[in-house]
């Protein structure tokens, strides 16, 4: 008997008006954003290896004795474009192209954005989008009269008249749609994947396919998510008019507005600084150190005995000679002087650097936390998370340029000085290019997005509970 009311429920999908808009979403949206996305992607890849090639060219030699400035960038860390960009792209362009090493500490490269912001201002195109806002808004529109309009058109009474049990009944609706809906996004998706493939997209790599895999059934759980929301709405009003309205209302909180509220709100409640400020500050503190240290040579400079001579205007100049005593001297008490400055910079450095992190993370927490009450929220981090276009790259960019600032910092920067006393002829040292950024694996991705994944599947399974005990209750 249901697999009959399922067949059933299927035919009335069919011939309806709602299932040639959504074969046409599909056939034309899937496969064009993946068109899209990966011929974007083969363009990132190639300005990538540009930059690395002339990186490898500028390949600095720093010299202690003639030291770069405290601002200058001697090397650089560079983003690579993710493959997987091509169904997410998530942070990717708004991550800096590259994490340039200074003294001072980390500056950053631009954006993606600045090369094209005008195509930015209209938003983002790709397969998250169409998964979380498009077929969203599809599954509502397949669902909002399963049950309101039968009740509406009397047929519902008519139908549990004859024995039918009600679980069946609405089993078949929930069943039924949702396979109608599944298997066009399926096929154009299959359509798509095939189309990339064609260009080059390394779908066979073995952490390409399974994290492209686990994608796929994260999008279906969205979509059975929307699902039950559409059957719980038709349950609870009478009208299917009134349950498009509310359904239509439901989207635009759960989709557009509630995601980006949370983060708003989380400005409010925890206000951070800017990075350039964090900047800003350590600049600052290095050129007040280095006024302090000029200051105390020109003290030790006046209290020793200096050889003149007069110029050819008959002005007295003094002659500092580089290995005299006296230089011997300013180098004796200015060594112990610097290293004490540099220690109390690198710990006051690394003090705003934990501030700011905490700031930041707290903000962040603070948005993400409330964000989540929308299953899209969740979709969105988990995708881009699979995606590698996520937080978690993020995480892994930043924290790796911070490694290679500290390797920088043990091997270069402090073993320059900005005073130079002794003519002491040290070699140069080898600026190289840092390695390439590690993949997260997969297990662990999931570990990160586990409470996107549990909640989920607590919005699919609360809400079908919710409905079903609804429609046991109603008074048909």
């Amino acid at each position: 008997m249901l697999i009959t009311l399922i067949q059933k429920e299927m035919m009335h999908h069919i011939l309806s008006v709602r299932f040639v808009a959504l074969l046409l979403m599909c056939l034309l949206l899937v496969p064009l954003t993946l068109h899209i996305n990966y011929g974007n992607y083969r363009q990132n890849l190639v300005d990538y290896q540009e930059a690395i090639k002339r990186a490898n060219i500028e390949e600095a030699e720093v010299n202690p004795n003639s030291p770069p400035e405290p601002e200058q960038e001697v090397s650089k860390l560079f983003l690579k474009p993710t493959p997987l960009s091509v169904f997410a792209n998530g942070l990717e362009n708004v991550l800096p192209s590259y994490l340039g090493m200074t003294r001072n500490g980390i500056t950053q490269g631009p954006d993606a954005l600045i090369a094209s912001p005008l195509s930015y201002l209209l938003g983002h195109l790709d397969f998250l989008f169409v998964i979380g806002t498009v077929f969203s808004l599809l599954a509502l529109l397949f669902t909002f009269d399963a049950v309101a309009g039968e009740r509406e058109a009397g047929t519902l009474r008519i139908t549990l008249a004859n024995a039918l049990p009600r679980d069946l009944f609405l089993w078949s609706k929930l069943i039924g749609g949702y396979l109608v809906f599944v298997v066009p996004f399926l096929v154009s998706f299959i359509f798509g994947l095939l189309l990339i493939v064609w260009q080059g997209f390394p779908l066979g790599a073995s952490d390409i396919f399974p994290r492209v895999l686990s994608l796929t059934l994260v999008s279906l759980l969205y979509i059975a998510v929307f699902f039950a929301i559409g059957t719980v709405i038709s349950i609870y009003l009478d009208s299917a008019k009134t349950a498009l309205i509310v359904a239509f209302t439901v989207w635009v909180f759960a989709v557009l507005i509630t995601p980006r509220v949370g983060f708003l709100a989380a400005k409010l409640i925890t206000p951070t600084r800017t990075p350039q400020s964090i900047y800003m500050e350590k600049t600052a503190m290095r050129e007040d150190f280095n006024a302090t240290l000029e200051k105390e040579k020109m003290k030790i400079m006046s209290q020793l005995e200096w050889d003149e001579m007069t110029d050819e205007m008959g002005r007295r100049i003094t002659l500092i000679i580089p290995g005299g005593k006296n230089a011997e001297k300013i180098a004796e008490h200015m060594g112990p002087l610097e290293e004490e400055y540099r220690l109390k910079f690198q710990n006051h450095s690394d003090k705003l650097d934990r501030d700011y992190k905490r700031e930041t993370e707290r903000q962040e927490q603070i948005g993400e936390t409330l964000s989540r009450m929308t299953p899209t929220s969740s979709l969105i981090y988990l995708a881009t998370n699979l995606t590698q276009t996520g937080k978690g790259k993020r995480s892994d960019y930043l924290q790796a340029g911070n490694r290679y600032w500290d390797r920088l910092d043990t091997d270069v920067f402090s073993k320059i000085s900005d005073h130079t006393y002794n003519e002491h002829h040290h070699a140069g040292v080898k600026i190289t290019q840092p390695s390439l950024l590690e993949t997260t694996p997969l297990g662990e991705t999931f570990r990160r997005s586990v409470v996107d994944v549990l909640l989920l599947w607590c919005f699919a399974v609360v809400l079908t509970t919710v409905a079903f005990l609804k429609f046991f209750r109603t008074d048909i």
